[in-house]
């Protein structure tokens, strides 16, 4: 084993030994069918601890040819498959961490150096025969290994978007990187001795012009993950299991770290924060807190036309149409308000609804990252609802409807340029912000079934909770009065079903004429 050639299968065999392991090897399933094929170039993004280096680790440790990793697999879900056998422990691996050169390089312009200079001292190591002590180029030893021995490899570059993160004006230095992985993975020779070539990080590959750069590998990302959907993050039926393990409460779950969703597969959840939710049994805030929010506020603050009110339209729960075509999968070429947002679709922060080009804050965790980064930089009007959002949910609960139809007011005074209303929606939009603090309390649903209708908000106290729940229905033009109406003829407390506390009953309206807010608070009493 090696430290670049065939690593071993330590790595990957400590993951599985971990106490939360979600098998995720069906992967293995795809890439054994797309091997020595026209398919075989793969470049899978995703945001950071989505789970990428450890799908990485799984490919080396399956392919690699010196060591026997069936005590690993036998157990897991690829030994299955009629595959198996066939390829497991088959393949010479060069495993790449483009994040630890960058790190041991000291300066983005050493990196393919030390690249080349490393893997082929490696590589010379196992081929003597092959490799010319005086070729310092990694492609044409490969060619050269190959030509001689016929050795075929499976490549897999992990965080291979480093440079154009860390070093994203450093435009010399990633065109000589990309000048390298243009010679691994394009033209015939490279096409005899690529195996199967695997490529991880957080960005899509990088386009000049509308051109990929490596325009041969076929691309899984957070746009468009197309049959790897299932691999994003942990899917519904995987939490659930979990859930039901770890005696938490799914329904809090999905409530924090849902809202993925994508053609194949509807609910997604952020993976390494549901793990440290089961394992620290407690649900917060566990995927942003890796990192500092400075690039979502970097980049949230940029003076596009559009930007700032598509933002606070999505704190409020709504969606906004993008067009992610022409980004150029960088973090420097930031040209428009859909270039900003579709770069946040690929850092994890909004989630992308294929169907309708639109584009939303997708889970509770995510959304207290946006609320952090708008503390400051010129969104004082929007911070400064969130905070007063708790004194709204205690006149809420204290039946102070006077209080309740002023606080309104002021959020929508104070952000007339983003919450001018026309409809029930963006009334819909402002009680969501007007009621920010009440998700530390509440599981709060929107538009939730009821069998007559659905109920436009409902608030559902969380189990340690000994406060009332809230079925909020909005009206525009109409009365307050006319809302609570609704909600008994429909009986929309139905919607608790379950649920023994107190309800209230609450009523809003928003009158164009006058542009004020009015509010009717009851106590549901079983009518």
């Amino acid at each position: 084993m090696g430290v670049y050639l065939n690593p071993g299968n330590d790595a990957f065999r400590e993951t599985v030994n971990s106490e939360i392991y979600v098998d995720k090897t069906g992967l293995l399933e795809y890439t054994n069918r797309v091997m020595e094929t026209e398919d075989k170039y793969i470049c899978v993004s995703r945001p950071r601890r989505f789970g990428k280096s450890i799908a990485a680790k799984m490919l080396a440790a399956y392919y690699d040819r010196s060591c026997d990793s069936h005590t690993i697999f036998d157990k897991l879900e690829i030994a299955k498959t009629a595959s198996y056998e066939d390829k497991i422990n088959q393949s010479d691996v060069l495993y790449l961490d483009i994040s630890w050169f960058r790190t041991n390089a000291g300066s983005a312009d050493r990196v393919v150096s030390m690249i080349q200079r490393t893997v082929i001292r490696e590589l010379q190591m196992a081929y003597p025969e092959a490799v010319d002590s005086d070729n310092g180029s990694l492609p044409m030893v490969l060619a050269d290994i190959n030509s001689v021995t016929r050795t075929k490899f499976v490549v897999i570059i992990d965080e291979w978007d480093c440079l154009f993160r860390e070093d994203r004006m450093d435009r010399k230095s990633q065109e000589e990187y990309i000048e390298l992985l243009r010679g691994l993975f394009k033209g015939g020779p490279s096409q005899k001795f690529i195996k199967l070539a695997y490529l991880t990080g957080i960005l899509p590959i990088k386009k000049y012009g509308t051109q990929s750069a490596l325009n041969n590998f076929k691309e899984y990302t957070m746009v468009k993950p197309l049959l790897l959907a299932e691999y994003v993050g942990f899917t519904e039926a995987e939490v659930q299991i979990l859930c039901r393990k770890y005696h938490m409460d799914f329904s809090e779950a999905k409530q924090w770290y849902d809202g993925y969703s994508f053609n194949r597969v509807k609910s997604v959840y952020s993976p390494n924060s549901v793990v440290q939710a089961m394992r620290y049994q407690e649900f917060g805030n566990y995927w942003t807190e890796t990192e500092t929010y400075e690039d979502l506020k970097t980049y949230i603050n940029m003076n596009f036309d559009g930007l700032r009110d598509a933002v606070i339209s999505m704190i409020g729960g709504g969606r906004c149409r993008i067009s992610t075509r022409k980004f150029q999968n960088d973090m420097a070429n930031i040209k428009n308000r859909d270039d900003v947002m579709t770069l946040l679709v690929h850092l994890g922060y909004l989630a992308f609804d294929e169907k309708t080009s639109e584009v939303y804050i997708p889970n509770q965790e995510v959304s207290d990252e946006f609320a952090n980064a708008v503390e400051d930089g010129g969104w004082e009007a929007l911070a400064n609802a969130i905070r007063d959002s708790s004194d709204l949910l205690d006149a809420t609960i204290h039946c102070d409807e006077a209080a309740v139809a002023a606080g309104i007011d002021k959020i929508h005074t104070e952000n007339t340029s983003i919450l001018s209303y026309n409809n029930e929606q963006s009334l819909s939009c402002v009680i969501t912000i007007a009621y920010y603090s009440a998700r530390k309390d509440y599981m709060i649903s929107r538009e939730l079934p009821t069998g007559k209708g659905f109920a436009d908000m409902v608030f559902i106290p969380r189990r340690e909770k000994s406060i009332p729940a809230l079925i909020i229905e909005l009206k525009w033009n109409q009365s307050a009065q006319g809302a609570i109406a609704q909600i008994k003829n429909r009986c929309y407390a139905g919607a608790l079903s379950g649920y023994t506390g107190d309800i209230l009953m609450v009523g809003i309206n928003y009158d164009k004429k006058m542009k004020k807010h009015t509010c009717m608070i009851e106590k549901w009493d079983g009518i």
